[in-house]
């Protein structure tokens, strides 16, 4: 999957730039930083599952580059004792995409929106936080399997810290009205995600 992760960046780069050294240098920092050795989740399966989702809804999508572009930067920096990652890899994106002389203002904006999934009025940044957040509404075994990973990239955290934290975090989302935006994602995963964030809150105690 990470050929088909590749082959699609190359194929979006290679609409704006006829220099394939350069698509091979973007695509070597995505692949690098996305393969560090403490992304446990934010790596490139992430992307990969980010994509197939995206890809189911592709007829919604007004701008599917930018949204292709925000897919492939929005964790592209990532710390888990930092809280500035979304705005760090916003940052990195829009350099990229000014090395290809594209505009950056929408992709940085929906970079920026992942930090807090909060309703935006453009309809593709809809449809990109609800695909990030579509891991809370599958099923128990996969939702299991992500907080794990989620724990281990906080390892550096014992459980009299980390467990607080999460328990806000798990929270936060379940006092949101709804978690997601848009009605296809609203309609497959809101209802399930609900009973995964309360399962998660009930094993924290």
């Amino acid at each position: 999957m990470t050929t088909t992760l590749k082959q699609t960046f190359l194929e979006l780069t290679g609409k704006y730039t006829g220099n394939n050294q350069l698509q091979e240098d973007l695509w070597k920092e995505i692949e690098t930083n996305y393969s560090e050795e403490n992304r446990y989740y934010h790596n490139l399966h992430h992307l990969e599952y980010l994509l197939i989702k995206l890809t189911a809804v592709k007829e919604q999508v007004n701008d599917w580059d930018t949204l292709l572009f925000s897919l492939y930067y929005h964790d592209i920096i990532y710390n888990a004792t930092s809280s500035d990652n979304e705005e760090k890899s916003a940052e990195c994106a829009a350099k990229k995409l000014r090395l290809l002389g594209l505009e950056t203002d929408k992709c940085v904006a929906q970079i920026l929106a992942t930090k807090g999934h909060t309703v935006s009025p453009d309809n593709d940044t809809n449809l990109f936080t609800d695909a990030d957040l579509s891991i809370l509404g599958e099923s128990w075994e996969l939702y299991q399997e992500y907080f794990q990973k989620i724990r281990k990239e906080y390892a550096t955290y014992p459980d009299m810290i980390y467990n607080p934290g999460r328990k806000k975090v798990l929270q936060h989302f379940l006092n949101m009205e709804r978690l997601f935006k848009t009605k296809a994602f609203f309609d497959k995963y809101e209802s399930n995600a609900k009973d995964n964030l309360s399962g998660e809150l009930k094993m924290l105690g």
